[in-house]
């Protein structure tokens, strides 16, 4: 017998993956009823409308993402050691959420994202632009707007992560490895 817990697991992984995959827009509830193995009229138990089932979705995996890069954050270390953090925590994630990844890189601008689904965003942009804020005032990230950094990391990282998802890239450790130092050499200061 499948559990209350489990149904509204099934909903929630069967809503990620499609929404992923065919965008929240092209997605129905009776397409997640049929994915999950539940009826539509469970989902409604559990979510009042697919609206509330998307901000659900986004803001649960948002905040996993933002936890996982939190978690362990080593404030006191080098900002070299702390960009490592980073990255090797976003692929993290993303070898545990690959559905995760895809479906906020998506959504993160979608017209039904409520005030907290942007609240949860904003926090996860907030650690990355704190940490190259600190950079930038230690003299080792380039005097580029946070924003800009932002982009050229987490933009970069999202079109590896979609080459990854579509099998033109194996993610082994020396891709990897060589990925981050890139990735550094692009927002650090070069003496």
């Amino acid at each position: 017998m499948i559990t209350s817990a489990n149904k509204r697991d099934s909903i929630v992984k069967s809503a990620l993956v499609l929404f992923a995959e065919r965008g929240y827009d092209a997605t129905t509830i009776p397409m997640i009823a049929a994915s999950a193995g539940v009826g539509a009229g469970t989902i409604y138990r559990y979510f009042e409308n697919k609206e509330v089932l998307g901000n659900k979705i986004f803001q649960e995996y948002l905040n996993i993402f933002t936890e996982t890069v939190k978690n362990g954050f080593p404030h006191d270390d080098s900002i070299r050691t702390q960009f490592h953090h980073i990255f090797k925590t976003m692929v993290h994630f993303t070898t545990e959420q690959d559905q995760a990844l895809y479906f906020i890189k998506l959504h993160s601008g979608a017209h039904f994202l409520n005030e907290d689904s942007h609240a949860s965003f904003q926090g996860l942009l907030n650690i990355f632009k704190n940490f190259f804020d600190s950079g930038k005032e230690k003299k080792e990230i380039k005097e580029l707007p946070s924003s800009a950094l932002i982009a050229i990391i987490y933009g970069a990282f999202l079109e590896l992560e979609r080459l990854v998802r579509i099998g033109e890239l194996e993610p082994d450790p020396k891709l990897l490895a060589d990925v981050e130092g890139s990735f550094w050499d692009a927002v650090r200061v070069h003496v």
